[in-house]
């Protein structure tokens, strides 16, 4: 057997020893996470004045998706983190929380509370777009309802997660045409884009669809403004309606069922916001077989599985969970980003255009025509619930008033479905 030589067994102890700790840093590296990438999201609604209420409720149920988003890894190597901007609800407010938003370098909007709101903050971004290539922001829109968002205001940047109004009155009437029982029908609304737009399509498609039913009044109220809805109940009783449609949200909704019940109003209200904060506990049992309401989601759908979920945000944040398409808005952002590996708006927008996700329930797309949500959409009445001897298919007790909502009947995303007449410009992919 030869003998090494001392260099050569002194090389062999060198070479020996690297490999050893190339091996350990090789095995250190793997148990070492890669440090997430965190993604912040401005998110702008009123958490001041009449309105905050709502807007402070939404900020909670983002922040609790975002937390879903971090724990599962949805997003892939992103972490989504939350700021908090104060727009008052108003279009201006709305510019200067987007200006403060740009300025932090955030480059994700969410915003939801008032079409108006919305509109300015989709022109706004729009131009800055145009002018500051590379520096792009996207707007994800979960609750401003004006079709014109999505139609000859379209814009590449905005993508709403909510059915528009259209979309909502059509399914609406839809439903009403086949009750024989309605006659002469009331409409309240807000004095704003949202609200008469409402009043539009409730006009059109009722006209189409029974052109035997009488609009017996159309009242437009100042948004956020009103203290005492009892002189329109009483135009409302004195009406003689038998249906009222109102889109009113927030304040205004509480403060009219409040006033309607108060007054003894024997009318059924047809709402798009019923089940949201305030309008259970304004009306209470006065409600029960008298108010329905028309969502994407509520407590006690038949076969989903949202209660969990909808349960740990009572627990947490001890309000009701009632937005889901928050939690569908942050599971398609994460999918987006996780997709297109990018923070980057250009790419996530191009992800979620066309983008099918399967949620609790069914089916909903972006359409990439448009970046108008198409989703399912239920009508519910309100009930006693079970617990307190109610309806036995109505277990959840929104905010405490012995009232829940229950399923009268589910409709396809095809049913609400609109044309669009939006033309939109988009930029070069990356």
């Amino acid at each position: 057997m030869h003998r090494l030589v001392p260099p050569l067994r002194a090389l062999l102890r060198l070479t020996r020893a690297l490999a050893t700790l190339a091996a350990t840093a090789a095995l250190a590296s793997l148990a070492v996470p890669v440090q997430a990438q965190t993604v912040r999201i401005a998110y702008t609604d009123p958490l001041s004045g009449p309105f905050a209420n709502i807007g402070k409720n939404g900020l909670s149920q983002f922040q609790y998706a975002a937390e879903r988003v971090n724990t599962t890894k949805a997003a892939g190597p992103f972490r989504l983190e939350l700021m908090e901007i104060d727009n008052k609800g108003t279009p201006s407010g709305s510019l200067d929380a987007l200006k403060r938003a740009i300025d932090s370098g955030v480059r994700i909007v969410v915003q939801g509370n008032g079409s108006g709101a919305g509109m300015a903050i989709m022109d706004a971004i729009s131009k800055h777009n145009e002018r500051n290539p590379g520096q792009e922001l996207i707007y994800l829109n979960y609750s401003a309802q004006d079709p014109a968002m999505t139609n000859e205001k379209c814009s590449f940047w905005h993508f709403r997660f909510e059915a528009n109004s259209d979309m909502k009155m059509e399914i609406l009437t839809s439903f009403m045409a086949k009750d024989p029982k309605i006659r002469n029908v009331y409409l309240i609304n807000q004095n704003y884009a949202f609200g008469q737009q409402v009043t539009r399509a409730a006009k059109e498609y009722l006209a189409r669809k029974r052109p035997d039913i009488r609009v017996v009044g159309d009242d437009l109220h100042p948004l956020g403004q009103v203290k005492d809805f009892a002189p329109y109940v009483a135009k409302i009783k004195a009406s003689g309606a038998d249906t009222v449609i109102t889109a009113n949200w927030g304040q205004d909704l509480s403060l009219l069922m409040r006033a309607a019940r108060e007054s003894g109003v024997d009318a059924t209200f047809y709402t798009l916001g019923g089940g949201y904060w305030g309008a259970p506990t304004a009306i209470g049992e006065a409600g029960v077989g008298k108010m329905k309401w028309l969502a994407e989601w509520m407590h006690d759908l038949p076969g989903v599985k949202t209660a969990p979920y909808a349960a740990g945000f009572r627990d947490k944040h001890g309000a009701d969970y009632a937005l889901f398409r928050v939690d569908a808005l942050m599971s398609m952002l994460a999918e987006a980003m996780k997709r297109s590996n990018s923070a980057d708006p250009v790419k996530i927008a191009f992800a979620l255009e066309g983008m099918k996700m399967t949620v609790d329930t069914g089916e909903v797309e972006m359409r990439a025509t448009d970046h108008q949500i198409q989703v399912p959409m239920f009508i519910g009445t309100m009930a006693k619930v079970a617990a307190k001897g109610g309806d036995k298919a109505v277990r959840y007790d929104l905010e405490g008033a012995g009232v829940g909502f229950r399923n009268d009947v589910r409709f396809e995303p095809w049913v609400g479905t609109q044309p669009t007449s939006c033309q939109m410009q988009r930029p070069a992919r990356r």
